[in-house]
């Protein structure tokens, strides 16, 4: 019995330290190739290149505004590219609403691996390009989907500790934290306690001097709608949420959330 147990706790140990040292392979899915902008939805969109502050060059894809309009950031999950993400960049386009598609660094055939802070990295450099384009963070809604939600939070955060804030967030089936997202993937193992890129939207939002719109199914089996609920309530004023009923993690353009951006954006004013 005393060496049953003992593989037992072994085989345990083995699944932890596991996870430990390869979660980053499990958070981030970076195979997927680059493609060009001709072959998109948006072929007219201008391939930008900028680079972090430590170096990594990083592709992006933009679509100026109409006059006066502001510019979308959209900051994408985990997994595929800023060509995955060209169907919710047309139709905003085509209502005269800029659109910054913000690529990551290992992401579609960007150099370097992606981190927590490498990724926050990257979209201050994607800020300051559109900023020396005249873009002023007052002019930018900055839209996290899924992992995106904490690179887009984060953003939101300094911009407004910097007494700039951006026009509006908007996050897109997002966490808490990254730590509790795996708590409840992993229920198995202290998950919260072993994830090294943390992305703690919870101790942010409400630091945020900034319009909130937050939309989540509740059929999400990835990231479950009580995050979106929780952010949700931990955010101040002025705020709203489209709680969808039927709708998954990925589907969410489906029930005309597209739609629903632009109808948020321009109740702003």
């Amino acid at each position: 019995m005393l060496q049953v147990i003992l593989a037992a706790l072994g085989a345990y140990a083995l699944i932890v330290i596991s996870l430990f040292v390869f979660q980053r392979n499990l958070m981030y899915h970076t195979g997927s190739p680059p493609v060009p902008v001709q072959q998109s939805q948006v072929p007219q969109a201008e391939e930008r290149f900028v680079t972090s502050s430590d170096g990594i060059e990083v592709r992006s894809w933009y679509l100026p505004p109409a006059d006066g309009k502001p510019v979308i950031v959209v900051f994408h999950g985990n997994a595929g590219t800023i060509a995955d993400r060209d169907f919710k960049a047309g139709p905003w386009h085509a209502a005269g609403y800029g659109v910054w598609l913000s690529g990551y660094r290992g992401f579609g055939g960007n150099a370097g691996s992606p981190t927590e802070d490498g990724l926050y990295a990257d979209a201050r450099a994607a800020i300051g390009a559109l900023q020396k384009d005249g873009i002023a963070p007052s002019q930018m809604v900055l839209y996290g989907e899924s992992l995106g939600s904490g690179i887009a939070t984060q953003t939101a955060y300094e911009l407004a500790k910097a007494g700039t804030p951006a026009r509006a967030l908007v996050l897109e089936a997002p966490f808490t934290s990254m730590g509790d997202a795996a708590q409840a993937r992993y229920p198995y193992v202290p998950a919260r306690f072993l994830v090294k890129d943390r992305y703690r939207n919870i101790d942010k939002i409400a630091a945020i001097d900034t319009p909130l719109f937050v939309v989540h199914g509740d059929r999400d089996r990835v990231i479950g709608q009580s995050h979106g609920r929780v952010l949700f309530a931990a955010a101040k004023e002025p705020k709203k949420a489209l709680w969808i009923e039927g709708g998954g993690h990925t589907d969410l353009f489906d029930y005309g959330v597209g739609q629903a951006v632009i109808e948020f954006i321009e109740e702003l004013g």
